[in-house]
């Protein structure tokens, strides 16, 4: 029988510098960094991987080269500090954490039948591919930046109540190709993923409505993707769009694109850069010094990949406050439960669903179905992705959102950060969300408040 795999010697220096970290605290802003399982020194390696500052090639430290050569942040931990949410934009300059994604519309046949097979879910821009990178390594310059133009509205609730609302337009520099369809991402929470990952195809099918058979609406749908790491089309999972079907997968998309290394799963140690940038490719990689490349190496190594799956796989969900009774602040406890029910039938729980199943009998308390919505125009983007149209986004899970603003700083929720409260974010839902919409907006102040109590209790 063979012994467990051995600790190659990169994995080594992992394991000294995680023996040098203290232990996780238990305080607010560590509430996302915790295993949901005694895992010990490997849940710590993998988050080792994940705080890990790469740098670029050839370097002294082999294992930790190949940034590059064009990229958004150095480190998984620039984007989801703690494992929680990216910061809130301000003003012109997006943070890290906030990614232009790139597409077009498709140009032959070829590209047609790539789509209509799943085997792609987007055609790159075929001069600065399927993401935005300001930054470059050296000898090589960033693709430009991205700026923000701020609109502002006001929503005006059923009481009088005036709430300012902003949108972020990303305006690119430089020429744009024929049909350029630009989309800002923002870095979401890691917690929960593993649990998500495990629900099964056959619940959220039983989940789905497209045609809107029981007249409710709602029309969630899956999203069909290939997976790399299976081989074959899966249901979309992760990603604001569902664009991703496993977390082996969506870690190796976000090794490529944001960080320019390559792993197992995507393998081209240019990362993003195209055709059209030949320097770009030609550039030095982790593996240019270290000789030839073989068909199995990365600069991610298969080990180190594993290990940072682990860790996203296994970040728990933080426990919720303790239900109404002995030791709950006086009323605390009533209001929340109130703004559970509130949240029930103001139609919410449609989409936000409160329960999903696991295979072993289990069920977890996500809020979220999985599935792809319309969501309206105020929101949209109009960059298809796989099935998901230009008005289509996967419901986001509202587990650990009272965890939010401890964890990573005043929130930016929504797809592109620009609500800065719940409240907001609701109030720029529309499509299929617009009748629980507005009956949000015509609660009285003391039913919306109890409602906001209960979100922030999760």
């Amino acid at each position: 029988m063979a012994g467990p795999p051995r600790t190659p010697p990169s994995v080594w220096g992992l394991l000294l510098a995680c023996l040098a970290l203290p232990a996780a605290a238990q305080a607010p802003r560590d509430a996302f960094r915790q295993p949901d399982a005694p895992l010990g020194l490997e849940f710590r390696l993998g988050e080792s991987v994940f705080r890990r500052l790469w740098v670029e090639a050839p370097s002294s430290t082999r294992h930790a080269d190949g940034l590059g050569p064009l990229y958004n942040a150095r480190s998984c931990q620039s984007c989801h500090p703690r494992a929680g949410r990216g910061p809130r934009p301000e003003g012109e300059e997006p943070p890290a954490a906030l990614i232009l994604r790139l597409s077009v519309p498709p140009a032959t046949p070829e590209q047609q039948a790539l789509l209509e097979t799943h085997r792609a879910s987007t055609i790159p821009d075929p001069s600065l591919g399927t993401q935005l990178q300001p930054l470059a390594t050296a000898g090589l310059r960033g693709e430009g930046r991205v700026r923000l133009r701020w609109h502002t509205e006001e929503k005006t609730l059923a009481d009088g109540t005036r709430i300012p609302l902003r949108r972020p337009e990303p305006r690119l520099e430089g020429p744009a190709a024929p049909g350029r369809r630009l989309s800002l991402r923002m870095a979401p929470a890691l917690i929960g993923l593993g649990l998500l990952e495990q629900v099964p195809e056959a619940a959220l099918l039983a989940l789905a409505d497209p045609t809107d058979r029981d007249g409710d609406g709602i029309r969630g749908r899956l999203n069909r993707v290939w997976s790399q790491a299976e081989g074959r089309v899966l249901p979309g999972r992760f990603g604001w769009k569902a664009g991703e079907a496993t977390l082996a997968d969506q870690n190796a998309a976000a090794f490529s694109a944001d960080l320019g290394l390559s792993t197992p799963l995507r393998p081209a140690p240019w990362g993003d850069c195209t055709a059209a940038q030949p320097e770009c490719r030609a550039a030095p990689h982790g593996l240019t010094p270290h000789g030839p490349a073989s068909a199995e190496e990365s600069e991610v190594e298969p080990r180190l990949f594993a290990l940072l799956t682990l860790f996203t796989r296994h970040l728990a969900v933080p426990p919720r406050p303790p239900a109404p009774g002995p030791g709950v602040a006086p009323g605390v406890g009533r209001e929340v439960a109130r703004g559970e029910k509130l949240f029930a039938s103001l139609g919410c729980g449609a989409c936000h669903r409160p329960r999903l199943p696991l295979p072993d009998g289990r069920a977890i308390a996500p809020y979220t179905d999985l599935l792809l919505h319309d969501m309206g125009e105020a929101l949209a983007d109009h960059r298809p992705e796989g099935e998901a149209g230009g008005r289509d986004w996967r419901t986001p899970p509202l587990w650990g959102l009272g965890r939010v603003a401890a964890v990573s700083g005043p929130p930016g929720l929504l797809h592109d950060g620009r609500a800065r409260s719940v409240l907001e974010a609701i109030l720029w839902h529309g499509g299929e969300a617009l009748p629980a919409r507005e009956r949000v907006r015509a609660l009285p102040a003391a039913d919306r408040a109890a409602l906001l109590a209960f979100l922030d209790s999760l």
